[in-house]
């Protein structure tokens, strides 16, 4: 495998695309509202991410997979998404996607966005319905830190050419991590803590921000 110039790592949910998808499944159960609720305060850090995911997903319980449909039509790619693939592919990059969301959907929606490699929890499914819990370790900040390690030493990125791109605060481990993290749509302790700030909800803004991606 050839080494890649340079790794993007962006979180999914109201980065990727402007929804949080766990609360498009809870509209299904009717109880977005709940859901939302807890979502914010998790993203604030306000509770342990892993804690509030697994106490949102038993929300879910006895929705059916042919939700899934219709949570999928319901996507809205963030803006800017088009022009970030494109240059971080002209620079001869990766651009990855690591998600606290889930696999169900982001396998859906990652190709045709131009992420080259993603990781994100599962949820599990018997008789045709969610269960209500996750199957598996669950995506929580450290394992977003440890994909974007994995994959600069896969693709073989140098440390420096590493850019994490996130909204909440268990994105803020995998932004330290990176040589270059960014704050995006974020909430205050993320821009807080961040190097750069991005404003726009328009990811085409993260452009000029990009290392040039030169082999070390």
């Amino acid at each position: 495998m050839n080494s890649a110039r340079l790794l993007v790592v962006l979180d999914a949910d109201s980065t990727l695309i402007r929804n949080e998808v766990i609360e498009l499944l809870a509209d299904e159960a009717g109880r977005g509202a709940e859901v939302a609720a807890a979502t914010e305060a998790a993203m604030r850090g306000e509770v342990d991410f892993a804690e509030s995911l697994r106490a949102r997903v038993a929300a879910l319980r006895g929705v059916p997979v042919e939700a899934f449909a219709r949570v999928l039509a319901r996507i809205e790619p963030t803006p800017g998404i088009g022009d970030l693939a494109a240059a971080v592919k002209a620079r001869g990059g990766i651009l990855a996607v690591v998600s606290g969301g889930f696999h169900e959907i982001l396998d859906e929606i990652a190709p045709s966005l131009g992420v080259d490699v993603w990781r994100a929890n599962r949820l599990q499914i018997s008789g045709g319905a969610l269960t209500g819990r996750v199957e598996g370790d669950i995506v929580d900040a450290a394992a977003k830190a440890a994909s974007l390690r994995e994959w600069s030493a896969l693709y073989g990125v140098p440390a420096g050419a590493t850019v994490a791109v996130g909204d909440g605060a268990n994105d803020l481990l995998m932004m330290e991590t990176a040589a270059l993290g960014l704050a995006f749509n974020a909430k205050p302790a993320v821009r807080a803590r961040a190097d750069l700030v991005v404003g726009p909800l328009d990811l085409s803004q993260i452009v000029p921000l990009l290392p040039a991606g030169a082999r070390q």
